[in-house]
């Protein structure tokens, strides 16, 4: 299986410095104390985070249902990450998952349970466990 690289600058202080990220593929930004913590303009590790996430869920969950027997017009995924202020530290403490899924045939409860059963399994996911709160809102569109 491959292995994934990433690499990251920062500069300066924590406060008032200034980093930047690369992944492998191009992907890539800037970051700064302000747009990890406060709203500043930039990118932040737990944005990455719940973009890691979202897509593998989405992946994931294509391949339970169709390991179930059913076939997926659309699964949209949005991951919210938050990160908290933990002692003397921070510490990311949740990802909340927004599935709504379009999947012709399936009902609700069936669902429900693959959808439950992907939050365990998938890759990113597991990842977490243990360590972050993952709370999940699964919606099959009609």
């Amino acid at each position: 299986m491959p292995t994934r690289t990433a690499t990251a600058q920062w500069q300066g202080g924590l406060q008032k410095g200034t980093g930047s990220f690369k992944g492998q593929t191009g992907l890539g930004g800037s970051y700064s104390f302000g747009s990890r913590f406060q709203d500043a303009a930039g990118s932040n590790p737990e944005e990455l985070l719940a973009a890691a996430e979202a897509a593998c869920f989405s992946m994931a969950l294509s391949g339970g249902l169709e390991k179930a027997g059913f076939a997926p017009t659309s699964i949209d995924t949005k991951a919210a990450c938050t990160i908290e202020k933990v002692g003397e530290g921070f510490k990311i403490t949740r990802m909340d998952l927004t599935v709504n899924a379009t999947v012709p045939g399936l009902d609700d409860t069936k669902f429900q349970q693959i959808a439950a059963a992907t939050k365990e399994g998938c890759p990113v996911s597991s990842a977490l466990k243990g360590n972050v709160q993952i709370d999940l809102k699964a919606t099959l569109a009609s």
